[in-house]
């Protein structure tokens, strides 16, 4: 009952408040929730947004200017070996390219650390992030069919389980989040962790994720690239061929994949880049890839 109330006064609150040049955060969960009484997530770069997060998990709206909202928006999982969270290279940077291209970008604060938020807690996370956007979509100025998901490295990782591990929501809930599907409608995956089995294994988000003592069985349900059907959204994967730390063979594992199920696709792997480029931090190929992007969204109509 506390839930669907919050839930409800969620819904309701003026969305004026969450204004163009002051990234508005929320509680992910209603206040009394379990998520809220956790262990802090380290955060990985950037003091200064350090300062401006709470414990809890959260969301981060980034709201383009009302006349150039396009109907899109983005929930974005920062990476971090499901360690800590690169909130600003690969959270607030990737939201404010999202404002400028008229969509609204969604930064989502999920728990991880191995321990008691192992999964399945970050993935309740990303499903109940795009569960809120799609609620929210009237208020938010978004096509709730144009909600998609974004994730770097782990959170790759994460994006990629909210592509393939979804529902349709619970239509009988007296909750209007629950009520909403958990799907995205498109994902967007940069040098993403996929499986966490063989070779090309990210070994350390596979313990944080699954624990140290983990068995291949239960390694291999949460590998993604196993979980791709016909139903798995349209997807964008990005990769270097130099990543020594997440191996390319994760995003052609999942390409690949994708394009046996007949997924509309798009890859691009770049001879030069390393891990954890983000977005535009230097003047190599692979540092372009969102121009890249916005022609796809272009392309497949979830953008003008």
């Amino acid at each position: 009952m506390i839930r669907s109330l919050f839930s409800i006064v969620l819904l309701l609150m003026p969305l004026a408040a969450i204004a163009a040049e002051t990234p508005k955060e929320e509680l992910l969960w209603p206040a009394d929730h379990a998520a809220n009484q956790g262990d802090e997530p380290r955060t990985v770069d950037s003091p200064e947004w350090t300062e401006r997060v709470t414990k809890s998990p959260t969301l981060t709206y980034f709201m383009p200017d009302k006349e150039k909202r396009n109907g899109a928006a983005i929930v974005i999982c920062p990476g971090g070996g499901y360690s800590g969270l690169a909130m600003e290279k690969e959270g607030r940077e990737v939201a404010e390219w999202c404002r400028a291209h008229g969509i609204v970008g969604v930064v989502l604060r999920y728990r991880c650390g191995g321990g008691k938020n192992q999964q399945p807690v970050p993935l309740d996370d990303v499903q109940q992030a795009i569960r809120t956007v799609r609620a929210q979509a009237k208020d938010l100025g978004v096509d709730p069919a144009k909600i998609g998901v974004c994730g770097f490295s782990a959170g790759g990782h994460l994006a990629s389980t909210a592509a393939t591990m979804f529902d349709d929501g619970d239509a009988k809930s007296t909750d209007p989040i629950a009520q909403q599907s958990s799907r995205p409608d498109f994902a967007v995956l940069v040098y993403p962790v996929i499986t966490l089995v063989g070779e090309a294994a990210h070994r350390g988000s596979r313990n944080n994720l699954l624990g140290p003592d983990a068995s291949e069985e239960l390694a291999a349900e949460w590998s993604t690239d196993q979980r791709i059907t016909d139903k798995t959204p349209p997807t964008f994967l990005v990769h270097a061929s130099d990543d020594g730390g997440v191996l390319p063979k994760n995003s052609i594992l999942f390409y690949e994949a994708l394009l046996a199920n007949k997924v509309p696709a798009e890859m691009h792997i770049y001879e030069v880049g390393g891990h954890g480029f983000g977005m535009f931090r230097d003047k190599r190929p692979a540092d372009l890839w969102p121009n890249e992007l916005e022609a796809w969204l272009k392309a497949r109509k979830i953008v003008d």
